[in-house]
């Protein structure tokens, strides 16, 4: 018998996979997998979108929904959620309900710059404040994002509870067939073209690389955001040379993913905040050198197992680059420091103390 019924957001799961998303998919086939498993209720906020076999459906527009529940807490869902105990919103928004309730925050980039955010995620700050309000538990990946909401948010009832390592599967055999990728070593760089990825410094840090000798390419993969006229023009930027080895692309399969990340020479991900940091781990567990920005909770994440830079500072970047991509012995010690990194974060300790965190909001409503 399980040991609770949670109704969990998998709206994450709707569409193509982002980091949110990967982090939905892996907690739920975690909770699944535990001794004392509960039953698990999938819910998803959207009046039209095509949802999965055994998905409940919110009908209401997400958008007016969310504008709603800034303020109000109407409409509240009943039916969809009969037999639950506590409700869990994966993705920043908790409908307001009888029922315990958890929100996860991933990071505090809409509070903190909003200037860097979407306009969609900006109504997320008034959200959490009213989820809060009527009681419930906040879960974040990092210590750093748990600070920041106790002191933001004015509550103590947050909980800290890091993802899990990727679950790595063989490298394909097969390069993706992406216009100017061939078989020349590349560094990586993944996120949406917004301002918070600080992809910009990246184009300019490539540039430099590329000006002191080192012959590698820069592949870009993302969906287009709010910086993408500004990438592209750093891109326009650079010499020709440097230019044409650029590959930027709006999307690729989970498997072409795969093969980019497992066969790149080094990751870059020099964020100018991130509540955790999965792309790191997962270049980790298939030993690629990490270059992350010494920013939000990628310290706390990486350890010793990545070169961390200022991430405002394109030489320092560029320098760090330098190192992954060439210095065998630094490389080395990455890769050792990356697989021991990798080992220590599981998804069925994440798994398990969410099912802890879901008792205890419980025994609070209660």
């Amino acid at each position: 018998m399980p040991s609770l019924t949670v109704a969990v957001d998998a709206g994450p799961l709707v569409g193509p996979r982002t980091g949110i998303g990967r982090f939905t998919a892996e907690l739920l086939g975690g909770l699944d997998a535990l001794e004392d498993a509960p039953a698990v209720v999938r819910y998803v906020l959207s009046y039209r979108a095509p949802l999965p076999r055994g998905t409940v459906r919110l009908p209401y527009p997400a958008a007016l929904a969310q504008q709603l529940w800034q303020r109000l807490d109407y409409p509240r869902p009943r039916r969809p959620f009969d037999g639950c105990e506590v409700i869990h919103g994966t993705n920043f928004v908790v409908p307001p309900s009888k029922l315990a309730e958890v929100v996860t925050v991933h990071d505090c980039s809409p509070l903190d710059r909003p200037d860097l955010v979407d306009p969609v995620v900006r109504r997320f700050p008034a959200l959490i404040a009213r989820a809060v309000k009527r009681g419930a538990w906040v879960h974040t990946p990092s210590e750093y994002v748990a600070d920041q909401v106790r002191e933001r948010f004015g509550t103590t009832r947050v909980r800290a509870i890091p993802h899990g390592g990727p679950k790595l599967g063989p490298a394909p055999a097969r390069r993706p067939s992406l216009p100017g990728l061939d078989d020349r070593p590349y560094v990586l760089g993944l996120g949406t073209r917004e301002p918070r990825k600080n992809l910009v410094r990246l184009v300019q840090a490539f540039g430099i690389l590329r000006a002191v000798g080192h012959d590698v390419g820069l592949v870009l993969v993302g969906k287009p955001g709010s910086d993408t006229a500004r990438v592209d023009a750093a891109i326009a930027a650079l010499p020709a040379s440097a230019a044409e080895r650029v590959v930027l692309t709006d999307f690729v399969t989970d498997e072409q993913l795969v093969w980019l990340l497992s066969h790149a020479r080094v990751l870059a991900y020099p964020s100018l905040d991130e509540g955790f940091g999965l792309p790191m781990l997962e270049a980790m567990g298939y030993d690629v050198p990490v270059v992350a920005s010494a920013a939000g909770a990628l310290p706390e994440v990486a350890g010793d197992a990545a070169l961390l830079v200022d991430p405002l500072d394109a030489d320092a970047l560029a320098g760090a680059l330098a190192r992954a991509v060439a210095d065998e012995t630094e490389r080395t010690r990455l890769l050792e420091a990356g697989r021991a990194r990798v080992a220590s974060y599981t998804w069925s300790s994440t798994a398990s103390a969410m099912l802890e965190l879901y008792r205890q909001a419980i025994d609070d409503r209660s």
